[in-house]
């Protein structure tokens, strides 16, 4: 059986004018999220996840931002024919959202309550007593301690992991069909990071709603996600399950980003340890070059890589934006043949 698409991305562009020029931030990116699934996102930073979230919940300001798609669907609904008084009623209430810096991102003048309490009033229709007893049980459900007096007191007053806490309260509290979490382990501690994922996969569970992760950190896509997009320079260079990432990437930027990911006990022939690199740095998004977006950093660049590659479909669950899988492609005769390969075979190393 098909799973059921909740929210659905269809060639979605995201410009930004600027006096230096245009920003292509995000440049046909597509993709679905299943109803009660997760979807990672994973990339370097300036690669246009962040901005790809704020898109779907059109958070973009216009000017100097444009947002344009075939289709941003979620529930049959496209969000970007919406009115601006209805894409308010679906922001915060079906789709909820976490933002990267809680600090910067909860109200510091108000307290937790009232910033909690503003959701239940708008889409709950509650007056301000019941909105602030449904905000201590929404703290109590993300494990903050004496939530009676944390509900009156000031985002400052809270620790990082307590204010990531309180942000999770904020997102779920209208019980949203899909959350939206934007990197929401940065700048916590290991023990922290691992009490907030375990907290989110509980709540998704409980609630039985879908998220979208974006992140840069392969342990928390690997921890939470079903399904992972990987975005470089405003577009998607490889979508593929959870279950195949380790074992069967294909893009070389994927394999780059694996790569760089600390390995306990890993040695190189100098016997010191040490994390691998992807050499050079994502292009600038005004001037975008001519070709594969990766092809200056990449090991295995070839001529046709002078050409824009579209993205090859592995199998219902795979697809990657290389053209050395369309050339393993006809060389086997068949696309799905590209799942079986060697990664480490003649295809793979640098030309010549």
């Amino acid at each position: 059986m098909a799973e059921e698409k909740l929210l659905s991305i269809r060639n979605l562009k995201t410009r930004f004018f600027t006096p230096e020029g245009v920003v292509k931030a995000v440049n046909g990116v597509s993709f679905n999220v299943p109803k009660g699934k997760t979807l990672g996102v994973l990339g370097e930073s300036g690669c246009g996840k962040s901005v790809t979230a704020m898109s779907i919940l059109r958070l973009v300001p216009d000017p100097p931002g444009k947002i344009s798609a075939d289709a941003i669907t979620f529930e049959g609904r496209d969000l970007l024919s919406l009115s601006p008084a209805d894409i308010r009623k679906i922001r915060g209430n079906d789709i909820g959202m976490i933002f990267q810096e809680p600090m910067t991102s909860l109200n510091p003048v108000y307290t937790i309550g009232n910033q909690i309490s503003e959701a239940l009033i708008l889409h709950r229709g509650l007056n301000n007593s019941d909105a602030l007893d449904m905000a201590i049980e929404q703290l109590k459900l993300v494990g903050i301690p004496a939530p009676e007096k944390r509900v009156r007191e000031y985002p400052h007053q809270l620790s990082g992991g307590m204010r990531q806490r309180a942000m999770i309260a904020m997102a779920i509290s209208c019980r949203p069909q899909l959350l939206i979490a934007d990197e929401p382990t940065t700048a916590l501690d290991v023990t922290i990071q691992a009490q907030i994922l375990d907290l989110m996969l509980e709540l998704q569970e409980t609630l039985g709603m879908a998220m979208m992760m974006i992140t840069h950190d392969l342990g928390v896509i690997s921890e939470v996600s079903d399904d992972i997009v990987v975005m470089y320079a405003g577009q998607v260079v490889e979508s593929i399950s959870v279950n195949t990432l380790f074992g069967g990437a294909k893009h070389p930027y994927t394999k780059g980003l694996l790569a760089s990911n600390p390995v306990m006990g890993r040695k190189f022939k100098t016997g010191k340890k040490r994390l691998n690199e992807i050499v050079g740095s994502v292009p600038s998004l005004i001037s975008l070059p001519s070709g594969c977006l990766f092809k200056d950093r990449c090991p295995i660049a070839f001529e046709k890589c002078k050409q824009r590659p579209p993205l090859f479909t592995i199998d219902k669950a795979h697809q990657v934006r290389c053209w050395k899988v369309e050339a393993k492609a006809v060389d086997d005769g068949l696309i799905e043949s590209v799942c079986n390969t060697d990664t480490d075979d003649a295809s793979n190393r640098p030309a010549e």
